[in-house]
């Protein structure tokens, strides 16, 4: 699950989780940066406020490292006893954050993307999508911002538009979500997409 910030990705994760398991699937649910104890101090590292020196190159290294001992603490294990992997971010923020909002080069960020999980990509990415302007005012209902919450509006909107480049270049991976409606319409769409794609999978 993948989206700008205040897109409401962990509502729908929740949502997710439990219709999966309704279908009788082993869900393992996480997050990104985190997921694991080691992952988790490296998030904290990352989404500190009072860290406003970290360089892009700093901040997309560390992303890296949490990324890596996520997929080979967790990730992979779960996969390989036969569970679904539902994660709030994954390698997609990179690129986007890090590549499209901080600058940094997007093959460089592809080729350590690919080394921090030994190439391990999601079968399906759903994309919450939404206008920055509502996106906004969920974040501040939502109370204190993290480092990366608390960017400008042009940085956001970069990262908006990055999402979007992405799921353009991807359509077979990345579903793009309205997330401008309300919760019981954003899921009663992802419930039929996911739905789908597991007929389609024979699942």
């Amino acid at each position: 699950m993948e989206g700008p910030d205040g897109s409401g990705k962990s509502t729908q994760i929740n949502l997710l989780k439990a219709f999966l398991e309704r279908l009788g699937f082993s869900v393992v649910q996480t997050r990104e940066p985190g997921g694991t104890a080691i992952a988790d101090k490296i998030r904290e590292l990352l989404l500190n406020a009072d860290y406003r020196e970290m360089t892009p190159r700093t901040e997309a290294l560390l992303y890296m490292a949490s990324r890596a001992q996520h997929t080979a603490e967790l990730i992979r294990p779960a996969l390989d006893s036969g569970a679904v992997v539902i994660s709030d971010r994954y390698a997609d923020s990179t690129l986007v954050y890090q590549g499209v909002a901080r600058g940094l080069p997007q093959s460089e960020l592809i080729s350590l993307n690919r080394f921090a999980t030994g190439d391990l990509a999601p079968d399906l990415t759903l994309l919450l999508d939404g206008d920055l302007e509502n996106l906004a005012s969920r974040m501040v209902r939502r109370g204190k911002k993290d480092r990366l919450d608390s960017e400008d509006p042009e940085f956001h909107r970069q990262v908006r538009a990055g999402f979007l480049t992405l799921a353009a270049q991807e359509p077979e991976r990345v579903h793009i979500v309205d997330a401008n409606r309300g919760i019981e319409s954003v899921w009663a769409e992802i419930e039929a997409f996911v739905a789908n794609f597991l007929k389609k999978r024979g699942q």
